[in-house]
C-alpha cells in the first residue's frame, strides 16, 4: 500500500494511487508512505526519485554503514521500532529515506507513531515543510511512546517488588516473569540505542535544515535519559531476582533442616531398636515386662536428643 502527501491550494492532500507521482513534481511531493509495498509501487517510487530503495534484508542490517548513510542527493537510514505484545517485545524495521527533500518510509507493520502523524499533518501541515521536518517529528513521537513503555515496565517491576515485599510465594513462574522483563528491557535498550546513533549521524549531516537541529538536541537529551531509567529497571530487575533466589533457598534450607532434624531425632530409637531386635542375650531380658522398658527408653533417647537441639539452638 502506497500513500502520497502533497501539495496543492495551499494544502495537504494524499493519494494511494502510484500513477499519480507521473502528475508530480519534487516541490509538490512531501512524503511517501509505503506500507508493505508491492513490487509496482517500489520501482514507482524509484523512477520517481530516480534512486534506489532499500529491501528489507538491507534494512536489518546492524552495521554502523547500514543503518545510516549518504550520497551526494539521497540519504538513507534504518532504525527499528518497539513492537509491544501482551507478553513480550518484537523489533520492527523502518528505512526512511530523503531525496529531493521528499521523505520515503518503508514499513512492513502498522505503526502509531505514522497514523498520529499523519492525522498532525492534515491539520497544520505548515510545521511539516519538508521530508526533514517530517522525520523528525517522527523519531520525537516514537521517542516519547518508547518513554512510555519504560513507565509500564518500571510500574510493572514495583509490583513485582510489592509482592515479593509482602511475603507472596514465589515460584517458577514468578522467576520466568521476572526473566521476560529483562528481556523486554534489553529490547527497549537496544531500541534506544538504535535511535540514538541514528540521531548522531543526523546532527554529524550538513544536508538536514539548521532550525531542525535544536529539536534533535533535545530528542538526544531525552535519549540519555531514558538509557538511565532503563538502566535502573535492569539492575532492579537483577536485584529483585536475587532476593527472590535467595528466598527459595532459605524455604529450601528450612525443608532441608527439618527432615534433618527428623533423621536424627529417630536415629537413636532407631539404634535400640536394632540393637533389642538381634537375636542374642540382651540385659533388661526375662518378664513381660521388656517391651514397655524399651519404648521407655525410645521415648528418653527422644527427648534427650530434642533437649541437646534445643539448648544448641539447632531447631
Amino acid at each position: 500500500m502506497i500513500e502520497i502527501f502533497y501539495k496543492a491550494h495551499g494544502q495537504i492532500r494524499t493519494s494511494v494511487d502510484i500513477g499519480f507521482l507521473d502528475e508530480l513534481g519534487f516541490d509538490d511531493v512531501l512524503w511517501i508512505d509505503l506500507f508493505e509495498p508491492t513490487g509496482d509501487e517500489k520501482r514507482g517510487v524509484e523512477a520517481f526519485l530516480e534512486t534506489t530503495l532499500q529491501s528489507r534484508a538491507q534494512a536489518e542490517e546492524i552495521e554502523s554503514s547500514s543503518r545510516y548513510s549518504e550520497t551526494d542527493t539521497t540519504i538513507f537510514a534504518n532504525t527499528n521500532f518497539l513492537i509491544p505484545g501482551p507478553d513480550n517485545y518484537n523489533l520492527e524495521a523502518v528505512s526512511f529515506i530523503i531525496s529531493e527533500g521528499i521523505l520515503v518510509t518503508i514499513r512492513q507493520v502498522p505503526l502509531r507513531t505514522f497514523t498520529d502523524l499523519q492525522r498532525r499533518i492534515g491539520a497544520a501541515y505548515k510545521l511539516y515543510p519538508t521530508g526533514y521536518h517530517i522525520l523528525v517529528a517522527i523519531l520525537e513521537s516514537r521517542i516519547d511512546l518508547d518513554a512510555d513503555m519504560i513507565e509500564l515496565m518500571a510500574k510493572e517491576i514495583a509490583q513485582f517488588s510489592k509482592r515479593v515485599s509482602l511475603g507472596e510465594n514465589v515460584s517458577e513462574d514468578f522467576l520466568l516473569d521476572i526473566n521476560q522483563l529483562q528481556e523486554n528491557t534489553m529490547l527497549v535498550r537496544e531500541n534506544i540505542v538504535d535511535k540514538q546513533r541514528m540521531i548522531s549521524s543526523i546532527l554529524k549531516s550538513d544536508k538536514f535544515p539548521r532550525d531542525v537541529h535544536t529539536k534533535l538536541n533535545v530528542i538526544i537529551k531525552d535519549i540519555s535519559s531514558l538509557l538511565n531509567h532503563t538502566n535502573f529497571s535492569f539492575e532492579r530487575l537483577e536485584y529483585l531476582q536475587n532476593t527472590v533466589l535467595g528466598l527459595i533457598n532459605l524455604d529450601q534450607n528450612k525443608i532441608m533442616k527439618i527432615l534433618t532434624f527428623v533423621s536424627l531425632l529417630f536415629m537413636p530409637p532407631t539404634l535400640i531398636s536394632g540393637i533389642y531386635g538381634m537375636n542374642v542375650g540382651l540385659p533388661i531380658l526375662g518378664d513381660k515386662w521388656d517391651f514397655v522398658v524399651v519404648i521407655v527408653i525410645m521415648l528418653v533417647s527422644v527427648m534427650v536428643a530434642s533437649l541437646l537441639f534445643k539448648k544448641k539452638k539447632l531447631m
